[in-house]
């Protein structure tokens, strides 16, 4: 650094700072945890890095500029076109070609994330035609973004080890890049005014460098020197201090690239050596397999084992601030438990085991989880999803069946989600699209199976009393699916007025209100300003209901399930040349704007290829051919083999990168779409769908005869009950019924029975000859306390 370069870089705090597009073309990190850094590629270039745990995203992006000092500047990213190719086909680390388009040079890179140190390394040579052999200047530009955030950075240019160094920090978060051919010139900046980028796009060559860029949007760029060797290695790396990240950089670039590539090779592919052969079933070979698994692994946090995030993506990131922490990289248990039944399906108890572990300790005291949360268990939405709770029973229900427990209590956990089931439900704040709430055939799935399961283990755990009452409810649950979420007024297909619907939002409209399907009114979300929001929900349709026959619950071929899927195909159904893929419902706006801009708060939803997995359960379940389903998922692959969230299905945009079936700019890869391809391979394998529940089938798709049950609540006042059923009223504290058969004229009394479960009941038992309503009213044991209102329920 010289003694006459300006201290302070101008243009603070430079231009609001943005995240990069969420479609990634490859997911690479070491399989060790000793090296807690993950990477992502998007056009032949880094972009978002991850440390040091894999929901803190630190750097926006870092990539090559090219400029002969005269007549053209480039950077790869937008002005060269690359190629990606897997280093191995168990490894997440990829060989880059970057072409000129003019064919003047091209950039030849192997990236991996070092095998034992949070540190990303890029070896690369550049091969130069000769009317540039002499002239060719290449720069590095790198923006952090570090824990997150895109403002408040500070960048600064020094040396280490004889060498030029790069940092930037923010707070006890370092970062330090360098190389192995000299860095002779270094400048830090503020993007989008004193940038290396802003300066060479203007100049075509440097005319400004600035030691530090103390606070705001930063930027880094340096020149490396090409004039001895056009072969290097490029270094990248973090700690939680200045030594800390110089240290990690100097060990990783020390030794040769082709050992460390090796060893980083041979940890990817131990992974695969109790792997399940489950390629045979495939239509690619395998290859979508194999990269499924890796990419599973590779969302598993490494100081929180067991912890799998959703992806590492940010979708539509380009458009995404400060404002906006979130992205993918955070914990949903739903996507988590799916990833974690994935891995199980492929032979890997290990993971999914360590993925019950976390969940035990991330659960809340009354038994529910957070409708995502970072990983240290923070909440960030602040959501109830009921099949969220229901999910990690259903994890443990699994790795029990399968002998993988391992001695691990689950019961615990098991037991308190149980209650929170049973204390909240039927209806749901959120269904698993997370916008809307009410009575959801495929949360009411979820939730059906997961109290069922939990019967089975608390009756091997001595439970009894859990057990009958979790069964008695997902009775209660199940006797009510077609009136909930079944519409006999349907208009979107002629001829079928009986179908599934996507939500019946009936029971959160107002407490003992009407849970008519066919009357209520639907708000769906993501609706464009000024657009239609309000549909009657009898004609807003998903395939949720599928859930239902994957469990057990309802039988494949079942005439009602077929009519419905006529419906879905009618309206959701997306015929791509890669095979059929579906929206999640229609009027759906959560996807790209129809020119193709990025999803703003609205839009207009694409197709998922995950929803072609679960059809292809369903098909599997049904007894027919699944080929052309595993086929279109593997198709519906990019060309690295990930799975998008969502599909272009419009016709091409060349201009915004979309094409009709391939990625949109959601996330990419999504987990959940890879743990369906995984399970449904395994589905194949074994003839049965993998998570088929015995009991749960046994139990509804057998004839055998249930007591009727209507449950009442505070939060569902349900306003009628059938004659010769069992009106059962639960509370959440010990009480005294005080009821009337026959409009006060005579009075009875009832003491709750108490549960384990945070909450006490009553039963009723209704005659048969029963015609006056049944009128109540509660009086608090622990205090004598009355209710202060009378309740009453119609008899039919």
């Amino acid at each position: 650094m010289s003694d006459s370069q300006p201290s302070e870089a101008f243009g603070a705090p430079g231009i609001p700072a943005r995240w990069t597009r969420g479609a990634k073309d490859a997911i690479g990190t070491a399989y060790s945890a000793g090296s807690r850094l993950w990477f992502t590629l998007a056009q032949g270039t880094l972009t978002e890095i991850y440390y040091p745990t894999v929901d803190r995203p630190q750097v926006r992006d870092l990539q090559f500029l090219l400029t002969d000092g005269a007549t053209f500047f480039q950077g790869e990213r937008r002005d060269c076109d690359s190629r990606v190719e897997v280093m191995d086909p168990l490894a997440l680390g990829f060989r880059i070609v970057t072409s000129d388009r003019q064919g003047r040079f091209r950039i030849h890179k192997e990236l991996i994330a070092d095998p034992h140190l949070s540190s990303v390394l890029l070896h690369t040579r550049v091969e130069v035609a000769p009317p540039l052999s002499h002239s060719l200047r290449l720069f590095v530009l790198c923006a952090p973004h570090l824990d997150g955030i895109g403002s408040h950075n500070c960048a600064e240019i020094g040396e280490a080890v004889g060498r030029t160094v790069l940092y930037a920090h923010r707070d006890s978060t370092w970062m330090a890049i360098a190389a192995t051919v000299p860095l002779h010139y270094a400048s830090a900046g503020y993007v989008g005014a004193s940038d290396g980028w802003s300066d060479l796009a203007a100049h075509l060559h440097p005319t400004f460098a600035f030691q530090r860029a103390s606070d705001g949007n930063v930027a880094l760029c340096a020149e490396l020197d090409l004039s001895h060797t056009r072969e290097f290695t490029l270094g990248l790396a973090f700690g939680n201090a200045r030594e800390a990240a110089v240290n990690a950089l100097m060990q990783s670039l020390d030794p040769p690239f082709e050992g460390v590539r090796t060893h980083f090779v041979e940890q990817w592919r131990r992974t695969a050596e109790h792997r399940l052969p489950l390629e045979a079933h495939a239509q690619d070979g395998g290859n979508l397999y194999h990269r499924s698994v890796s990419l599973l692994l590779a969302h598993e946090d490494k100081t929180y084992p067991g912890a799998l995030i959703a992806s590492l993506s940010i979708p539509w990131g380009e458009t995404k601030g400060d404002e906006d922490l979130g992205g993918y990289h955070l914990v949903w248990t739903r996507d988590l438990v799916n990833s974690a039944s994935g891995l199980l399906a492929s032979g890997d108890h290990a993971t999914a085991r360590r993925a019950l572990l976390y969940l035990a300790a991330s659960q809340h005291p009354d038994g529910g989880f957070a409708q995502n949360f970072w990983l240290n268990g923070t909440p960030y939405w602040s959501g109830v999803q009921l099949d969220e709770v229901a999910f990690p029973i259903l994890l443990a229900w699994r790795l029990r069946r399968h002998g993988a427990l391992n001695g691990i209590d689950a019961y615990p956990m098991v037991a308190r989600a149980a209650g929170y089931l049973m204390r909240h439900g039927p209806a749901t704040q959120e269904e698993r699209w997370e916008e809307a709430g009410g009575y959801s055939p495929s949360s009411l799935a979820a939730h059906i199976a997961g109290l069922v399961c939990a019967a089975e283990i608390a009756r091997a755990h001595g439970d009894e009393q859990l057990s009958h009452l979790a069964l008695e409810y997902a009775d209660f649950l199940e006797s009510h699916l077609e009136a909930w979420t079944v519409t006999s007024e349907g208009a979107l297909l002629a001829g079928v007025p009986r179908h599934y619907i996507r939500i019946n939002p009936s029971p959160l409209l107002g407490v003992g209100g009407d849970e008519d399907p066919n009357s209520a009114t639907l708000r769906i979300a993501n609706r464009a300003p000024g657009e239609r929001a309000d549909f009657p929900a009898r004609d807003i349709v998903d395939a949720g209901f599928l859930e239902l026959v994957r469990y057990g619950i309802r039988a494949a071929g079942d005439p009602l399930i077929e009519d419905s899927l006529r419906v879905v195909d009618a309206v959701l159904k997306s015929n791509t040349p890669f095979g059929p893929c579906w929206r999640r419902y229609n009027h759906d706006g959560y996807g790209q704007h129809p020119d193709g801009e990025a999803y703003s708060g609205w839009g207009r939803g694409g197709a998922w290829p995950l929803l072609t997995g679960e059809r292809a359960h369903y098909e599997l379940a049904a007894g027919r051919d699944v080929a052309p389903y595993v086929r279109a998922m593997e198709q519906l692959a990019n060309h690295l083999n990930l799975l998008p969230e969502q599909i272009w299905d419009l016709p091409d945009l060349p201009a915004q990168f979309l094409y009709f079936g391939r990625p949109s700019g959601s996330a990419m890869p999504l987990m959940w779409a890879h743990a369906e391809y995984i399970r449904l391979l395994r589905s194949v394998a074994d003839g049965a769908v993998f998570d088929l529940i015995p009991a749960v089938a046994e139990r509804y798709r057998s004839s055998r005869r249930r007591l009727p049950l209507e449950i009442w609540k505070l939060n569902r006042q349900v306003q009628r009950v059938a004659r010769g059923a069992t009106l059962r009223l639960q509370l959440e504290a010990a009480f005294f019924l005080h009821f009337s058969r026959d409009g006060w004229a005579t009075v009875e009394e009832l003491r709750s029975t108490p549960t384990p479960c945070g909450f006490e009941y009553a039963d009723v038992a209704l005659a048969p000859a029963q015609a006056a309503p049944l009128k109540f009213t509660f009086r608090y044991a622990a205090d004598g306390r009355w209710q202060g209102q009378d309740f009453e329920v119609a008899i039919n």
